[in-house]
């Protein structure tokens, strides 16, 4: 799924223009993101949960040479699919 995929999706179904479909895709995802970042989660009923977790810091390798390199600790998005999904897939 990409943003044009929901701006086209938008447009057809509210039948507003591609312009403005895009700047309702994009403030969806803004609003989203902004949320996760404020609660650490966000659910969409019958869709799924996408939460952050932390990543500890940790040593890999490097693919192209073999030496070892340090990888910082971050945080990823983690998505959890709901039974209802499941089930339609």
């Amino acid at each position: 799924m990409s943003k044009a995929f929901i701006s086209k999706v938008l447009q057809e179904s509210t039948e507003v223009t591609g312009a403005a479909a895009s700047r309702a895709t994009n403030d969806l995802i803004d609003a989203i993101v902004k949320d996760m970042k404020k609660n650490g989660k966000f659910t969409l009923p019958s869709f799924g949960t996408f939460t952050v977790r932390k990543t500890k810091a940790r040593k890999a390798l490097n693919p192209r040479t073999g030496e070892p390199i340090k990888v910082k600790a971050g945080k990823t998005v983690r998505f959890k699919a709901s039974p209802v999904l499941k089930k339609a897939v």
